[in-house]
């Protein structure tokens, strides 16, 4: 990307309140064109808050955001123009069919009836939704009607698109499936500003992520860096007898043993060099492990540790 190049998305102290209720407290964003940032907290943490005023549909409080380039206060209209928005509940028309829900959106983004046809067909066919294209969206399961929200978003060919919870509900099938989808519009320029509560979605999909609790940005990163920011790695060695986990234990001289199990948990952080090395120690010491298993931190560690932080501190993963 060009370094001249603004990100997609910005913002600068973003807040919000609901009376006494103080929903964004301030919050600092930076979205690079071309990538998946995702927006992760617990349920009221501000999420769909932080959706709904860079997609222009509230007003914050205070601070300032561009989407696309454009400022969200000062230039509303321009920013709609730019982006597409699907929600946490499908805005699909179930008393028609899927074909007139993509002509329908057509017909809101003002395409001429032959560009709407065109776009229709290639949208729904790139969906996989041209069989069912001629049967009420309520016949659709989950995933289709899914898709079919998705698709219709892509009408208007935005440049930045927002799925708040787009996999909620979504049987594992229906999810991975939606999880390719967001990877091919990436790969085709478009950015992606993602909420979710599945950790492995995020982790999965996501170039950048951001937790969000208390109103404020807890912990922003790399997946990688944001797993480096809790300690806790370890491996867990399984030996063949008692007396061999008695020897184990001596040689190393740390290690959570456990009896019944013939175990000894080791801190580790499951890198081949250092696992190379443990086991170098114990073949040193004719000490034979049966089998060993790695325990790197993930996204659910990440997020237990920065969103049970006392005061909301943030914490910048490196």
């Amino acid at each position: 990307m060009n370094p001249t190049t603004p990100p997609a998305i910005e913002a600068t102290g973003l807040r919000k309140a609901y009376g006494d209720k103080v929903v964004l407290d301030g919050i600092d964003l930076h979205v690079p064109r071309g990538t998946v940032f995702a927006l992760l907290g617990p349920n009221g943490a501000g999420k769909t808050t932080t959706v709904q005023i860079l997609s222009t549909l509230i007003r914050a409080d205070g601070g300032e955001a561009r989407v696309a380039g454009h400022g969200v206060a000062a230039a509303p209209q321009a920013v709609r123009a730019a982006i597409g928005v699907t929600g946490q509940f499908s805005a699909v028309d179930n008393l028609i069919t899927g074909e007139e829900n993509m002509a329908l959106m057509a017909d809101l983004h003002h395409l001429p009836r032959p560009e709407g046809r065109r776009v229709t067909a290639e949208l729904l066919e790139r969906f996989d939704l041209l069989e069912a294209a001629q049967k009420p969206a309520a016949t659709y399961s989950g995933g289709m009607r899914r898709r079919l929200d998705i698709a219709m978003t892509l009408v208007g060919s935005p440049e930045v698109i927002f799925l708040d919870e787009p996999t909620t509900g979504l049987d594992p099938r229906s999810r991975h499936t939606m999880w390719q989808i967001i990877r091919d519009l990436v790969d085709g320029g478009v950015t992606v500003f993602l909420t979710t509560q599945y950790l492995e979605e995020a982790d999965q999909l996501a170039d950048r992520i951001a937790v969000l609790s208390g109103g404020r940005i807890v912990a922003e990163g790399t997946p990688d860096e944001l797993k480096r920011l809790v300690p806790g790695g370890h491996v867990r060695l399984r030996f063949l007898d008692p007396a061999q986990l008695d020897r184990g234990a001596e040689v190393l001289g740390l290690g959570l043993r456990d009896d019944e199990a013939l175990t000894l948990q080791v801190p580790g952080d499951g890198s081949v060099r250092t696992l190379r090395a443990l086991l170098d120690v114990l073949d040193s010491a004719r000490v034979d492990v049966d089998s060993l298993t790695v325990h790197t931190p993930d996204l659910d560690d990440v997020f237990f540790a920065v969103t049970d932080r006392p005061g909301h501190e943030k914490v910048q993963a490196r």
